[in-house]
């Protein structure tokens, strides 16, 4: 029975990436540069751009600031590059640090790692100079590949990695991944003799960010699970927004490029040219985080109507909660196509909600995704009912290896444990509820943030809200709210505090509501909570 199970899912992954166009019917040649790819580099997340190159190599791949790139240029530029860096690279892989915003460099920078057989450590852009001296050297990187623009962030570094710029805003002394892109054409790194990791950095909105160590190769899990519920095709445009050094970023990028579609980027998010180049390039896809559409839905409703996007069939958000009324205007503007994705670095994907999904509840995380088994867990560990909070534990087949420091995610019963708590509603689908060290309790009442704020985010003058325990000698903590308002709003403090206690019980209500003019986020558009006032 177990083999005829395995039997029929194996089935339904081929199903599920047959209707992709992923396996369409390719001349005998094309096939056999792909075997050749796969030989020479193992089958791995990054070899989906040497596939690509063998499927459409006169297709475009790239599309940022600087112009447009086929597939076989990219293969190429990437060749080079891989030989330029193995010198520097210990025992002939070694580590590289990346940190970069989304251009042609990041692609290029991550393709060659892979190449090499490396291990790839992708920087978040927001750290600051004392933040990415403690990682460089706890992440033991031998090269540096950073843009231009932190160049004053890194000048205080002990010596230690060598360092090439990734994109120069005005001509650089030393290596340039273009410079070393030219004098190295035409050549190949040899073939690698280890597999290459990701390290992805944890966000760090609850402590220090952390390295997660992700295998690259092997199955096809995360690849199913998107494939299965996001309308995203082969050799389709697709705008990726979302941060790449970011986990969902990271992941867009490889799933674009193992689909073989155009990958049209800038290295700056901006609402309008998002929209602009979505129109320009007909795109079929939207890979961003849900800031992003809080961002292009408050356009001017005349700037929205420039750009018309009819091949607009998917856009999927990742990496924080979406706000609920945000979301609803986006579908309510540009069509329903909006699917909302609850991952983790760790664990990788764990579900999606579809449009469906989000138009009948705006705050579900959806279903959880092909294997992935999810349960709500108490405080004593067992399985909860159907809609009681508890602790969200999965299970799945992402390669997970631990943190790069040693620790790794508690586990229970083979389950890993998010450190999010949530609930399954009579339908099957999530509810996110937050983190579990997030949750409040107010005179031995337990409140979850997000319920707060979906219902302050309601309001017709509030733009986004963040609430937190703060301590207080009568409860052990009290709520305390801050909105950013909309311009021209008159609303009254007071008059969100009733709008509150209209729809929740009454230790729910914020006792203080502060307005401020935004929330404070780090760089994939996480509200950083601990940097509020009286945080």
């Amino acid at each position: 029975m177990a083999g005829s199970g395995r039997v029929r899912g194996q089935l339904g992954e081929a199903r599920v990436i047959a209707r992709s166009g992923l396996l369409g019917p390719l001349r005998p040649d094309k096939y056999v540069r792909m075997v050749r790819a796969i030989r020479r580099q193992g089958l791995t997340a990054m070899t989906g751009v040497s596939l690509a190159a063998a499927r459409r190599p006169e297709g475009l791949a790239l599309v940022d600031e600087r112009g447009a790139m086929t597939w076989g240029e990219l293969e190429e530029r990437t060749d080079a590059l891989a030989a330029a860096l193995a010198p520097h690279l210990k025992d002939g892989a070694g580590r590289v640090g990346l940190l970069a915003r989304n251009h042609r460099g990041f692609v290029e920078s991550l393709v060659a790692t892979g190449k090499l057989g490396a291990d790839l450590v992708l920087l978040n852009t927001a750290f600051s100079g004392p933040q990415l001296a403690e990682l460089l050297g706890r992440e033991h990187v031998d090269v540096l590949i950073y843009d231009q623009e932190y160049a004053a962030a890194l000048a205080d570094l002990p010596e230690g990695p060598v360092h090439v710029i990734a994109w120069e805003d005005e001509p650089a002394d030393g290596l340039t991944v273009d410079g070393l892109i030219a004098d190295h054409l035409g050549r190949r790194a040899p073939a690698p003799t280890s597999k290459p990791h990701v390290v992805l950095l944890t966000s760090g909105t609850t402590g220090a960010p952390k390295g997660a160590r992700r295998g690259t190769g092997g199955g096809s899990g995360d690849l199913v699970a998107i494939l299965e519920r996001v309308p995203w095709h082969a050799e389709d445009t697709t705008v990726v927004a979302a941060p790449m050094f970011h986990a969902w970023g990271f992941g867009c990028l490889i799933l674009a490029a193992t689909m073989a579609n155009t990958v049209v980027m800038r290295r700056h998010f901006d609402p309008e040219q998002t929209l602009a180049m979505a129109a320009r390039h007909r795109a079929q896809g939207m890979a961003v985080v849900p800031v992003m559409l809080e961002r292009i839905v408050g356009l001017p409703d005349e700037v929205k109507q420039r750009y018309p996007l009819p091949s607009l069939r998917f856009v999927t958000a990742s990496g924080s909660a979406m706000e609920p009324t945000a979301l609803t205007a986006f579908m309510d503007t540009f069509g329903d196509v909006v699917y909302s994705n609850y991952n983790a670095t760790e664990a990788g994907m764990i579900a999606t909600a579809t449009p469906a999904d989000l138009r009948a509840d705006p705050r579900t995380a959806g279903r959880p995704v092909r294997g992935c088994d999810l349960r709500i867990l108490g405080e004593d560990g067992k399985e909860l009912p159907t809609g009681e909070v508890g602790q969200i534990a999965v299970l799945n087949s992402t390669p997970f290896e631990g943190y790069t420091h040693g620790d790794t995610k508690d586990h229970l019963d083979g389950y890993m444990l998010t450190g999010d708590v949530g609930r399954l509603d009579a339908e099957g689908r999530l509810n996110v509820e937050g983190r579990v060290d997030d949750m409040i309790i107010s005179g031995g009442e337990n409140v979850y943030p997000a319920e707060v704020e979906a219902v302050l985010g309601q309001h017709r003058d509030v733009v986004e809200a963040a609430v937190i325990g703060v301590p207080d000698e009568a409860f052990g903590q009290r709520l305390l709210a801050y909105v950013v308002l909309r311009p021209g709003a008159r609303t009254s403090t007071q008059h969100l505090r009733t709008h509150v206690r209209d729809q929740l019980a009454n230790y729910k209500v914020p006792r203080e509501i502060v307005v401020v003019d935004e929330l404070p986020r780090n760089a994939s558009g996480k509200i950083m909570k601990k940097q509020l006032p009286g945080a």
